[in-house]
C-alpha cells in the first residue's frame, strides 16, 4: 500500500490543486475508486491524518482519493467556480488518467463527512452516470433545500455559493434525487449521523423527505458528535456498503 500526495493543474479551477491517494497491494488493476470528501475547515490531508482510513482499506483491492476542495462545498457556486464540475470531470480525469482506475461508473463511489456528505450526494446525484454508491456522515444535506438558515457560512459566502434562494436549483439534493430517480439513475445511497451532532435533526429531515419521494437509501442513528472520532469510527460502515455495491472481492 502506498499514500501518495499529488499536485496537479485544474482547468475548471485555474489553479493548482491537491489529493492524497491510497493505492493498493491487493488484487489485479485495474482498481475500483472511492473519492473521499472532507469537511469545511479541513483540507486533502485530514481523512488520512485524523483517521485510520489506511488500514482500513488495507486487503481491499480499491484506490481512495483525498482531493482538496477548499470551502466550496463541492458545487456550483453563484459567483465563482464549478467545484461540483472540478471533481466530476477534472479529478475523475485526472486519476484515470495517471493510476489503475478502472473507468465505469460501476467502479467509482464517493463519500464525506459535513460538508463533505452533502459534496458526496451532490455529485453522485448531480452526475448520475458516474457513480454507483455515495455515503454520508454527518452531512450538510439541507443547505440547498430551504432558504438560508443557522448556516455556519458568513452572509457573503453563502450567498456567493448558493445565492439567495437555492431551493429547486442544483444545490437542491432533493431536486437532483428526484431528478435521479425520474431518469432511473439514482446510485445507492447511505446516510449516518450522530445523535449529539449539530446537523442530526437536519438529517432527519432530508432521510424523511426522501423516504416521502420514494428514493431509496439507507440511513442510520448512532450516539456520537460532529468530530473525528466518530467519523474514523463509520467510515468503516462506509467503506463496507461501497464495497457490496462495488462487488468487491475481500
Amino acid at each position: 500500500m502506498a499514500l501518495c500526495e499529488v499536485y496537479w493543474f485544474s482547468q475548471t479551477l485555474d489553479r493548482r490543486v491537491s489529493m492524497n491517494v491510497i493505492l493498493p497491494e491487493v488484487g489485479k488493476p485495474p482498481y475500483a475508486t472511492f473519492y473521499l470528501l472532507h469537511g469545511l475547515s479541513d483540507d486533502h490531508t485530514r481523512w488520512a491524518r485524523q483517521t485510520s482510513i489506511e488500514r482500513y482499506v488495507e486487503g481491499l483491492p480499491l484506490i481512495v482519493v483525498m482531493p482538496d476542495g477548499a470551502r466550496g462545498f463541492y458545487t456550483r457556486h453563484n459567483q465563482g467556480h464549478d467545484y461540483a464540475k472540478y471533481i466530476a470531470q477534472d479529478v475523475v480525469q485526472f486519476v484515470e488518467r495517471n493510476f489503475p482506475a478502472r473507468p465505469r461508473r460501476q467502479s467509482r463511489c464517493i463519500g464525506g463527512l459535513s460538508m463533505g456528505g452533502y459534496g458526496a450526494l451532490r455529485i453522485a446525484l448531480g452526475y448520475p452516470d458516474l457513480f454507483i454508491s455515495a455515503t454520508s456522515h454527518s452531512g450538510a444535506l439541507m443547505i440547498g433545500s430551504r432558504k438560508r438558515k443557522g448556516t455556519v457560512l458568513a452572509d457573503w459566502e453563502y450567498a456567493q455559493i448558493f445565492g439567495r434562494n437555492p431551493v429547486g436549483t442544483d444545490h437542491d439534493l432533493l431536486h437532483l434525487a428526484m431528478n435521479a430517480r425520474q431518469a432511473g439513475r439514482l446510485p445507492k445511497i447511505r446516510i449516518d449521523c450522530g445523535t449529539e451532532d449539530f446537523l442530526f435533526q437536519d438529517n432527519r429531515e432530508f432521510t424523511k423527505r426522501l423516504t416521502e419521494m420514494g428514493v431509496p437509501h439507507e440511513y442510520e442513528e448512532f450516539p456520537g458528535a460532529h468530530n473525528w472520532t466518530y467519523w474514523d469510527e463509520h467510515v468503516q460502515d462506509a467503506l463496507k456498503f461501497h464495497a457490496k455495491h462495488l462487488k468487491l472481492k475481500v
